[in-house]
C-alpha cells in the first residue's frame, strides 16, 4: 500500500474550493491501492488532519508527519490546491528538491500557465489564438482612452495571476474601467485587460491518461450571469453542457489547439482551457492546471462522459506521477 498525501487548502481566495476537492479526491481514492491522507497547507500551518480532524503537523524537511510518535512518510503527492502556491509552481518546486513525485506539472509549467500574459505569449506562435489585450503593472499610469482604443467596448478586467474568476469584472463604459482595475489590483499586482470576445465558450479537458495524450469530451458553458464568473461557476448560475452543441468542425479545431497547447508546454497531469469561438475560430482565454475536482467541476463531469470513472481519473494521475 502506498501512502498519498493529498495538498488541499492554499494561501489564495480559491482555498475553500480546494478543500472541497482535496476531499473528493480522498473519498475516491482507490482504498485497495493507497493511504489516503489529508494534507492542508496554509501560511500559518501545514498540519495532516486524520478523519476525527486531529492535527499532525507536516515536517518542511522532508514532508513527513509524526502520529503518536510513528513517522509517517509519503511515496508520492496528489495536488489538489488551486492558486498559490499549489496551481503557479511554488509546491511543484519544493517536491522536486526534496524528491517526492506529484500529479500536477512542473514548477516551470505551473508558473508560466498561471500567468495567463506569459502563457497566451508563448502559445501564440504555435497559431493559437487569443484576445487583444492590454496590460497593466500596479504604479503604471491608467490611461482609459488608450486601453479603450485597443481592446474596445465592452471588455474584460481580470487579475492576471488568480483563479476562479475572483477580481473579474466586465466593463461596458470608459467611467467603470477605473473601478474595474481597482478590483482587479486586490487579487494581484497585473493586470490583463481583454477584448470581449462574443461567442459560444467551452471548457476543454486535456490529461495524459494512461500515458497518452488525451482530449476529454467538451464542455460548453451556458451563463446565466454577464459571464461565468465565481456565482455561475459555484453557485449553479450556468449551464454546463457536455459534450458542448458544437459541430464536429469546431469540435476538432478546439480540441487540436487544447492538445497542442498541452504538449507545447510539456503539460502533465490534468489541464482544462477555456476557449470562446468567434466566427468558427477557437481564442484561447487561459488554461488551470489544477482544475477544480469537485462532483460539480468540469474536469469530472467530462470524465464521466468518457466513461472514465474518478477513482481510475485519480489512480491514473497517481500511478502516472509515480512511473
Amino acid at each position: 500500500m502506498k501512502n498519498i498525501a493529498i495538498i488541499m487548502g492554499g494561501y489564495s481566495s480559491e482555498y475553500k474550493i480546494s478543500l472541497i476537492s482535496g476531499n473528493v479526491v480522498y473519498q475516491f481514492l482507490d482504498k485497495t491501492k493507497y493511504n489516503g491522507f489529508r494534507v492542508h497547507i496554509f501560511k500559518e500551518k501545514w498540519v495532516y488532519v486524520d478523519d476525527n480532524d486531529n492535527e499532525f503537523p507536516i515536517d518542511k524537511n522532508d514532508f513527513s508527519t509524526t502520529v503518536n510518535g510513528t513517522k509517517i512518510t509519503f511515496d508520492c503527492v496528489f495536488n489538489a490546491i488551486h492558486g498559490t502556491p499549489g496551481e503557479d509552481g511554488l509546491m511543484q518546486a519544493y517536491f522536486e528538491l526534496i524528491g517526492l513525485p506529484q500529479s500536477s506539472c512542473d514548477y516551470y509549467q505551473a508558473a508560466l500557465t498561471f500567468n495567463k500574459r506569459d502563457m497566451l505569449s508563448v502559445l501564440k506562435p504555435y497559431g493559437i489564438k487569443t484576445a487583444t489585450s492590454y496590460y497593466l503593472n500596479k504604479g503604471d499610469i491608467i490611461n482609459t482612452a488608450e486601453i479603450i482604443k485597443t481592446v474596445g467596448l465592452p471588455c474584460f478586467v481580470k487579475p492576471n495571476k488568480s483563479g476562479s474568476s475572483f477580481g473579474i469584472s466586465k466593463v461596458k463604459t470608459e467611467a467603470e474601467l477605473p473601478i474595474a482595475i481597482e478590483v482587479a489590483y486586490k487579487e494581484d499586482n497585473e493586470i490583463i485587460i481583454e477584448s470581449f470576445l462574443d461567442g459560444t465558450e467551452v471548457s476543454v479537458g486535456v490529461i495524459n491518461y494512461q500515458g497518452e495524450t488525451i482530449v476529454l469530451p467538451i464542455t460548453e458553458i451556458v451563463s446565466e450571469n454577464d459571464f461565468f464568473d465565481y456565482e455561475a461557476k459555484y453557485e449553479g448560475k450556468s449551464q454546463e453542457i457536455t459534450p458542448a452543441r458544437i459541430s464536429e468542425e469546431m469540435t476538432q479545431k478546439v480540441s487540436e489547439a487544447a492538445k497542442r497547447a498541452y504538449e507545447v508546454l510539456k503539460m502533465k497531469g490534468f489541464s482544462r482551457s477555456e476557449f470562446i469561438f468567434v466566427n468558427g475560430e477557437p481564442h484561447m482565454l487561459e488554461m488551470n492546471t489544477i482544475p477544480g475536482l469537485t462532483t460539480e467541476s468540469l474536469i469530472p463531469q467530462q470524465a464521466k462522459a468518457a466513461g472514465i470513472t474518478l477513482t481510475d481519473l485519480f489512480t491514473n494521475a497517481i500511478e502516472l506521477a509515480l512511473n
